[in-house]
């Protein structure tokens, strides 16, 4: 099998407190960008409303595509433009009020820009508020959900140290992924959900992979210190973690240069999570699983010292009264 990074021997366990300032940093600018935006900015698949995604030839600007569409009695209309297709333009409109098509209104207006604008309508979805609302709840039962599934299987599969680092680490995962989607304005809508699914899925195998050399190398070496044995599960699997995850990061990178508008939200979310999912991988899962074993050794040694010392009291006692 093909690997890199043969013979590594570096002291990960050693540098997590670095690893945990850059974490604290970009999970609070996250939680930053998401309060100043209130909250994730959702797609018309949660809210309601409808999408029209236009071709306009000669492509107009998106100031006059937006006066077009005012005209036609939509004030709130959001405007977005292909990146890659400047003459395509991707328009969102509230939930009608007449609960009329608003599709016919907007082709009219698109094609009174200028004499001779030829408009063609790509793509029209219309979604009602309450099933909006449905989905949106429905999405977020699905996250948590899954997330619950994987914290029972690491814990009966491993012990429950391991389960809440990995359960953890996804979380983190997620969040990282939905303030860095709410950075840079993009909407939560349903294939994003779908895309942060798929890496929640795509992680946690990931970690079951690391975790499965550590408990090997666990039960070889008793009497290692734990951030040892785990420096070197981390070290043995790299090589599997760097290929398997580089290979992900640079399909969905090729998917958002040149998949298209459509899938640009689905694959910037799947950057990002692979990237932040290797990370966490190496640093969050094993870092607090490591942090929980010593702690319980820290309480146990505790418990211990303080059993001795009542034992050790009471002998005194017993022999004074002799």
């Amino acid at each position: 099998m093909f690997q890199i990074l043969h013979g590594l021997n570096v002291d990960w366990m050693g540098r997590r407190y670095f690893a945990y300032i850059i974490s604290g940093i970009m999970l609070t600018a996250s939680l930053v960008s998401l309060i100043v935006h209130g909250g994730p900015r959702y797609g018309v698949d949660f809210t309601g409303g409808t999408l029209i995604e236009a071709a306009v030839r000669p492509a107009p600007t998106p100031e006059a595509v937006r006066s077009a569409v005012e005209r036609a009695g939509f004030a709130r209309a959001e405007i977005q433009q292909g990146i890659d297709r400047p003459d395509e333009f991707l328009i969102r409109l509230g939930v009608s009020e007449a609960g009329t098509d608003p599709a016919p209104a907007v082709e009219a207006a698109l094609r009174s820009i200028t004499s001779g604008t030829q408009v063609e309508l790509l793509r029209v979805e219309t979604v009602g508020p309450r099933v909006g609302g449905e989905l949106r709840s429905n999405a977020i039962k699905a996250v948590f959900l899954a997330l619950g599934l994987i914290l029972v299987y690491v814990a009966a599969r491993y012990d429950w140290r391991y389960s809440v680092g990995a359960v953890v680490a996804l979380f983190h995962d997620v969040f990282i992924s939905l303030g860095v989607l709410s950075i840079l304005d993009r909407e939560v809508t349903l294939t994003v959900v779908a895309a942060l699914l798929t890496l929640a899925g795509f992680s946690i195998n990931d970690k079951v992979v690391v975790f499965d050399r550590i408990r090997e190398r666990k039960q070889a070496l008793r009497r290692e210190p734990p951030d040892k044995v785990m420096n070197m599960g981390i070290n043995e699997t790299l090589s599997r973690t760097i290929i398997t995850n580089g290979t992900v990061a640079l399909s969905t990178l090729a998917l958002y240069l040149f998949g298209g508008d459509v899938i640009h939200d689905f694959s910037l979310a799947m950057l990002v999570g692979a990237v932040v999912g290797t990370y966490s991988s190496l640093y969050v899962a094993s870092a607090l699983a490591l942090e929980l074993q010593l702690w319980g050794e820290r309480s146990a040694g505790r418990h211990r010292t303080t059993s001795s010392t009542g034992t050790a009291g009471s002998t005194r006692r017993a022999s004074s009264t002799k």
